[in-house]
């Protein structure tokens, strides 16, 4: 099978890629060893944000592209992506109050922000926002970032890419790739089926987030230095702490900053962690200390103290930051670093180091300048910047037309509860009407297996989304898991098995 471009890794950068490229007309294949966003694009905190702290670093390059990016996502998958309201109090021992305000002035002002409200000042006392706070918190600021779904974000330019002639292989790894004439020859191990084979490529990407060096030494052996600095960030869920919609963002004694984010509508999602990783990125879990250090930073700012005794979940993720040579773990550049290795005689190899969620797209339209030349497309459909005017999957309804939406998959789905309802349309958008086409009542969706997850639910995300384990769909695809027993999981499971076995599954 020849192809124009390999991907290796199936997180948010090589899906991105993987959708450009296959939008512009090239021959793509990404491989996945496991399952898609099963490494740190699944383990963020959840937002399509500038990165305010980043300001401090000088990063301004990174935040202006990453601010302009905010709506820019927004609009083309607004179902999974939605604006926040973040409360930032004056802390009289940390940042003066003059510094926070230029912060968010230069935050407003320099993303080119269209439909995201300002910056306004809060008077904690007398705003519902400070009613979980300390006596001592009396002013604060509230600006405004956006939540994302970031293993759905994954998925959907996995789908997307696949609409457009990608091959998407998951569960697939990459055993070695070398280099053949002008081009590139994969050796592949489909673990799932246990079946090896090959495929040629012009073009190889490793986008490996995490794994990126042991792919650059073990697989490709190639002569890149994969300049990757591993940082583990670990968050915690808790009962919901307060009722209002908004987030707090908090600065800590230590000059980190991080997050109360309401979750899964009765959860609060706390973090994140900063802190050096050894070892495999796929073995990270928040330590007792990590859990005890968001817990005390938290209990700083609220009337009720959170203690580890109330944690119901924490998860990890490690980020393969560019090794810049900062001393602090926080102080590492967050932005996104490619490496082109080849090109002319030499098949063209590049390597991807750091990029954030909200960079992505960037991120992949960059790879693809550096990329294009060598292996241009040989019937160029699109030109650069297309991802950011086509929606993704589920996404093709108006920015602000969620609750529109709402209304009419109502009134035409009158037996699914308004909060399962809320929660399907929230994960799959218009594709909603894949999941419940032809359904006239409940019964018609099958049985719940545990929470309100159908067999309906479950065979659409194993028949279109990949979805081959109990964690696939409990964990990455929607967050059902919060809700789960243990035998709930084990029928999820079972019945994963046994769809699989009825009929033959996209690959």
């Amino acid at each position: 099978m020849d192809f124009d471009l390999a991907i290796i890794g199936g997180g948010i950068n090589g899906c991105g890629i993987a959708r450009d490229a296959a939008g512009r007309g090239l021959r793509v294949f990404l491989c996945e060893q496991r399952d898609l966003a099963s490494g740190t694009s699944s383990a963020s905190t959840k937002l399509i944000h500038g990165g305010l702290r980043y300001l401090e670093y000088n990063e301004f390059r990174l935040v202006r592209e990453a601010l302009m990016e905010r709506e820019v996502l927004w609009g083309i998958a607004p179902h999974i992506i939605w604006p926040l309201r973040f409360v930032l109090p004056h802390h009289k021992d940390l940042r003066p109050a003059w510094l926070l305000r230029l912060g968010l002035f230069l935050y407003d002002h320099l993303g080119g922000r269209k439909r995201l409200p300002p910056t306004r000042s809060v008077r904690l006392h007398a705003d519902p926002a400070g009613g979980p706070l300390k006596s001592k918190f009396s002013r604060a600021f509230e600006y405004s970032d956006c939540w994302v779904e970031d293993s759905r974000l994954v998925v959907l330019n996995a789908r997307d890419a696949a609409a457009r002639g990608a091959r998407i292989a998951t569960r697939t790894r990459c055993v070695a790739a070398e280099r053949t004439g002008r081009g590139w020859q994969l050796d592949l191990h489909d673990e799932g089926k246990d079946e090896r084979y090959t495929i040629r490529a012009r073009a190889l990407v490793n986008a490996a987030g995490p794994w990126v060096a042991d792919v650059a030494g073990s697989v490709i052996r190639g002569n890149v230095p994969a300049a990757v600095r591993l940082v583990q960030g670990s968050h915690i869920v808790v009962p919901r702490l307060y009722d209002h919609a908004s987030c707090y963002i908090f600065q800590n004694a230590d000059g980190r900053i991080f997050f109360l984010i309401p979750y899964e509508r009765d959860f609060t999602l706390i973090g994140t962690t900063d802190l050096e990783f050894r070892g495999d990125a796929k073995d990270a879990k928040a330590s007792q200390a990590e859990i005890d250090y968001l817990c005390a930073a938290a209990s700083e700012y609220l009337k009720v103290p959170v203690t580890p005794d109330r944690v119901v979940w924490t998860y990890s993720g490690v980020r393969p930051l560019y090794d810049d040579g900062s001393t602090a773990p926080q102080e590492a550049t967050r932005d996104y670093v490619l490496k082109l290795d080849g090109g002319g005689d030499t098949a063209p190899l590049l390597s991807i180091f750091g990029g954030k969620i909200t960079t992505y797209r960037r991120l992949a339209e960059a790879a693809l300048d550096l990329l294009l030349p060598h292996v241009p497309a040989p019937k160029p459909d699109r030109t650069a910047g297309w991802t950011g005017r086509e929606s993704l999957p589920g996404g093709d309804f108006p920015i602000d037309g969620f609750e529109a939406e709402l209304e009419r998959a109502g009134a035409r789905y009158p037996f699914v509860a308004s909060a399962t309802l809320r929660r399907l349309l929230r994960a799959y958008g218009t594709d909603i009407h894949k999941l419940l086409d032809g359904a006239a009542s409940t019964a018609d969706l099958g049985p719940v297996l545990g929470a309100d997850l159908t067999e309906a639910e479950l065979r659409y995300l194993v028949t279109y989304e990949w979805a081959r384990q109990a964690d696939d769909v409990l964990w990455r695809r929607s967050k059902l898991g919060l809700r789960m027993r243990p035998a709930d999981t084990a029928a999820v499971e079972e019945a994963i098995a046994r769809i699989l076995s009825e009929a033959t599954v996209p690959a």
